[in-house]
């Protein structure tokens, strides 16, 4: 996860129709090009997850996709000034927050889902992603960090609007100080603060306000995953279960979910009561938000 709080964006309303998908408008250059949230986009996830075409990229922009994907917006258009999308408290409820406040629209059209009916699973070393087929979507993430705030922590969370929003979206990204001030030492991370991140030293935490939850770190896993899953483009009717992951290895499971058609069918049944707009939602209305 990067640490940078630079970029100005807009959330616009213009998809009005179904299957627009989520888009980054690059505004700032010339031609505005357009980057679709699309797996075969990604072109970097060392720290965090950058989209790109020929001469434009888009980075950071995990916590907006998990977000969208958390009040079940299916299509929206982002317009960025900037490579970057802005971290702000390094959380997505800032996103949720502007979201609500514009509020959405439903459309014409019944949603459609990627239903999984065959187990899939990629395994890199002690790092593993595996779906399988259930009644309703759910995520297990554990992690395991040998820090005395974090150990091993798992958390299984089943999708649901309001529990995202309550549980999953405030959870904020975090680092070690060793690894920040190296990313510092080589010009990168310069926007990095306690505002934007949790940061930790070899027995501690800096924040002096401390964590929003006890499991702060896997809720902000997951909180990731959401969003770099929501690059399939359908959302995941399943249950998957992830081991020590990256968002290398969450596009990695994209890439291989994409070459095992057997394994997953489209459909466009509804979740249960509570889950995520149950119909095709389009982006809110117009928001700005400039940041220094």
């Amino acid at each position: 996860m990067c640490f940078f709080v630079h970029g100005i964006f807009n959330l616009v309303d213009l998809p009005t129709h179904a299957n627009s998908g989520i888009r980054f408008i690059r505004a700032d250059l010339s031609g505005r090009p357009m980057i679709r949230a699309s797996y075969c986009q990604v072109v970097d996830s060392a720290l965090a997850t950058t989209l790109g075409v020929p001469g434009a990229t888009i980075s950071t922009v995990e916590h907006l996709l998990a977000a969208l994907a958390g009040l079940g917006i299916d299509n929206a258009r982002v317009e960025v000034w900037g490579p970057e999308l802005p971290i702000l408290d390094g959380s997505a409820a800032p996103f949720v927050r502007l979201l609500r406040r514009a509020g959405v629209r439903a459309l014409r059209a019944p949603r459609t889902y990627c239903v999984i009916h065959q187990a899939l699973e990629v395994v890199e070393g002690d790092k593993s992603i595996r779906v399988e087929p259930a009644w309703e979507p759910c995520l297990s993430y554990a992690i395991d960090f040998p820090h005395p705030l974090i150990g091993r922590q798992q958390l299984s969370f089943r999708m649901r609007s309001e529990k995202f929003c309550r549980e999953i979206a405030p959870a904020r990204t975090f680092g070690f100080l060793k690894d920040v001030q190296a990313l510092q030492a080589q010009g990168l991370a310069l926007g990095g603060s306690l505002d934007n991140a949790l940061v930790l030293t070899k027995a501690g935490l800096l924040n002096p306000d401390g964590l929003r939850f006890r499991d702060e770190f896997v809720r902000h896993k997951i909180l990731d995953v959401i969003g770099d899953l929501a690059l399939w483009g359908w959302p995941l009717h399943g249950h998957i279960r992830v081991t020590k992951g990256s968002h290398a290895l969450h596009h990695r499971f994209l890439e291989v979910l994409s070459q095992r058609p057997q394994t997953w069918r489209l459909s466009t049944l509804g979740w249960p009561s509570g889950t995520p707009a149950e119909g095709g939602l389009s982006a809110p209305a117009r928001l700005k938000l400039a940041l220094a």
